[in-house]
């Protein structure tokens, strides 16, 4: 089971991700980045969170540890902010902490053109993704972070924000495990990922007993009250069920066909275009600033 800590202080809010996390130091001597029971995702987000992030680490990939924070809003008294005060009110109880990763920077599209990444570490990134039918890792928004472990060894990746991740669950539409997903516009597509050779590794580990194994991370509170299940049981034997018949049918949606580097360039040019197209005269002759790459950034304000 996932490590339990207290919340002792409630450092910020941070107003960067529609979830508005918090940074939190917890009873351990640990610093967490907190997604709240009380944010407007709701709870499938936290479960998502956990079963993606939870699988990343089974299977090898870099992701920070998460623990359940037991959160009282009273810490957060001097919290100005009265939609982040609401958010907080209503997140009393048990909350899901990542570790935080102090130094860590965005892999923003201008990181990412300087970057080398293996083929195969994309390969498995991008197989996980496609596993889990996580929408949110695109070039505009990698949910990956660089971090150079105790500011010494070279930075490498790091998965972070699985949120947006296991679509399926909010409508619970298992018919089709085979459905394929778009990764054409995926953070990793110009570093040719090697789908294949990563799902000949990462497939067969992949068990039923894995996925058990994860799903028995998720907290009951976060899965009672499903409407069709009969409890917190029943949905965790779902999310196995789906999840492994996805697994065994990774032939029918293994994304292999990812765009050359020109390519990218060429319709993200286009779409800059059809943005500037859309202005009116006096505001063509302003830059567009949304088109300019983000500058390097701490992870913390890009967590959402």
């Amino acid at each position: 089971m996932l490590t339990e800590v207290t919340a002792t202080r409630y450092v910020a809010p941070l107003h960067s991700g529609g979830s508005v996390p918090g940074i939190v130091e917890a009873d351990d001597l640990g610093t967490y980045v907190v997604k709240f029971t009380g944010a407007a995702q709701g709870r499938k987000a936290l479960v998502a969170e956990v079963v993606v992030g939870e699988l990343a680490r089974a299977l090898g990939l870099r992701f920070p540890e998460l623990v359940l924070v037991h959160f009282d809003p009273q810490l957060a008294a001097h919290e100005p902010h009265q939609e982040v005060r609401n958010l907080l009110d209503a997140s009393q109880g048990v909350n899901l902490g990542m570790d935080y990763l102090p130094g860590a920077r965005d892999f923003t599209p201008e990181v990412a053109a300087h970057f080398p990444v293996d083929p195969l570490e994309a390969g498995r990134i991008v197989w996980l993704d496609a596993l889990t039918a996580n929408v949110d890792r695109t070039v505009h928004s990698s949910n990956l972070m660089l971090w150079p472990t105790f500011g010494i060894a070279p930075p490498r990746l790091w998965l972070i924000d699985h949120g947006a991740a296991l679509v399926f669950h909010h409508r619970w539409d298992t018919s089709a495990p085979e459905k394929a997903y778009d990764f054409r516009h995926h953070a990793l597509g110009r570093y040719a990922p090697d789908v294949r050779a990563a799902d000949a590794e990462l497939a067969p580990k992949v068990t039923r007993e894995l996925l058990a194994e994860v799903l028995a991370e998720v907290p009951d509170a976060w899965l009672e009250g499903e409407p069709g299940f009969s409890g917190a049981g029943a949905v965790r034997d779902a999310y196995v069920d789906y999840l492994a018949a996805r697994v065994a049918a990774s032939a029918a949606w293994l994304p292999t066909c990812f765009p050359s580097r020109e390519e990218l360039a060429a319709e993200e040019a286009r779409r800059a275009a059809r943005t500037r197209a859309g202005r009116p005269d006096w505001l063509k002759r302003v830059p567009d600033l949304h088109g300019k790459p983000a500058a390097e950034q701490d992870w913390s304000v890009h967590l959402g």
